[in-house]
């Protein structure tokens, strides 16, 4: 959606999706998510934005397609599921043959050479997208790098429109025109990267609590040297989300017959530092835990594969009752009792488990963890 809206400002684009309620909600000019450069857009005249559902209407003739459908990772296949992709790409040789295909799902290092040998062309690409939830239209405004899996005339003229239509003015050492394995590469590892960092304070913090220091003394002295730098490092319940899981999983899945340590380390450290909270928690011996929010993020209303999630399981299998405050959903969750006035929630939580203070919980501090 983002990347429809920002090609759209200079250029005609169909955004296919096959969620017919969030077609109808475009339509309206109404963002299916929280982002508010998304909000801001949709209510601007624009004639080059087309939302649809009709498959042959998006593909037909269009000079390039991006595919941007979802990867998950499948555990028992240890890789991403790329079926989505391989079902659009067989859409567009039907409808656009001569149309030139670029890859933005997250795929397995080699994906794209794969495809291009199965399907005899040459004009299938990989760029990998570093988008932020609730700013994923302003990161595309203001890119950090533009990275094409290629070095064509097809992969010059993309990079060219996503400058184009961004609202940076120098072009200079931001584009990348790269292998499309590289390309693939650079996606994963750059995630991982993220998730080692995420795993560095989490283990940090894990420390702290246990020796009784200060977390924040330590990481405010740590984070002081510029070489290490003041971000990315809140502790955390560990890595969640759509990307980093999956991601650190599907690269140690790359790694295969390549020596490595600290992939696999990131994965387990994750891991450890979930048990960590769970184990602390059920130490306190508390009959009923409250659940403050499921959402990873402020003004957020994802909470995919968040790490609490994995924290609560642990829980509810030492019988502890589970108490959801969570105003982005309506129903009762994964066996959890879903209260929605924050009194009563505050009343019958004996502890309060939240990823981040906010002033809701200023009159119940004591039983925040």
């Amino acid at each position: 959606l983002s990347l429809a809206l920002l090609i759209s400002r200079k250029y005609q684009v169909n955004l296919l999706d096959t969620d017919l309620n969030k077609i109808s909600l475009l339509k309206k000019k109404i963002s299916p998510i929280k982002d508010p450069e998304i909000k801001k857009f949709l209510k601007l005249k624009n004639k080059n934005f087309n939302p649809t559902s009709d498959q042959k209407e998006a593909i037909e003739n269009s000079y390039f397609t991006i595919i941007a459908t979802p990867t998950n990772y499948d555990s028992k296949s240890g890789s991403f599921d790329t079926g989505s992709v391989e079902q659009v790409i067989k859409q567009v040789k039907k409808y656009s043959p001569n149309s030139y295909i670029v890859i933005k799902s997250t795929v397995p290092i080699g994906f794209t050479h794969k495809m291009r040998v199965r399907h005899k062309t040459n004009k299938i690409s990989f760029s990998p997208e570093f988008l932020r939830e609730g700013s994923a239209l302003y990161d595309n405004l203001y890119p950090s790098r533009i990275i094409i899996g290629d070095n064509n005339r097809y992969t010059k003229k993309f990079a060219s429109i996503l400058v184009e239509c961004s609202n940076v003015k120098e072009k200079n050492n931001l584009i990348y025109l790269i292998d499309s394995s590289e390309a693939e590469a650079v996606k994963l590892f750059s995630n991982t990267f993220l998730a080692m960092r995420v795993s560095y304070f989490n283990e940090l913090d894990s420390f702290a609590q246990i020796q009784k220091l200060s977390t924040k003394n330590i990481i405010d002295g740590v984070c002081s040297d510029p070489r290490i730098g003041n971000y990315y490092n809140n502790p955390s319940f560990g890595y969640g989300g759509y990307c980093l899981p999956k991601d650190t999983k599907q690269l140690l899945k790359n790694f295969k017959g390549t020596p490595t340590n600290m992939i696999r380390a990131i994965i387990e450290s994750n891991d450890t530092r979930k048990n960590f909270i769970a184990k602390d928690i059920m130490s306190k011996k508390p009959k009923s835990v409250g659940i403050y929010r499921l959402i990873m993020k402020s003004n957020s209303d994802n909470f995919r594969e968040s790490a609490i999630l994995d924290v609560i399981k642990k829980l509810q299998k030492k019988k502890i009752k589970i108490y959801l405050f969570e105003p982005s959903i309506k129903n009762d969750f994964d066996n959890m009792v879903l209260i929605k006035e924050f009194t009563e929630f505050a009343k019958r939580a004996e502890i309060i488990i939240a990823n981040r203070f906010t002033s809701q919980l200023y009159d119940v501090a004591h039983k925040v963890y």
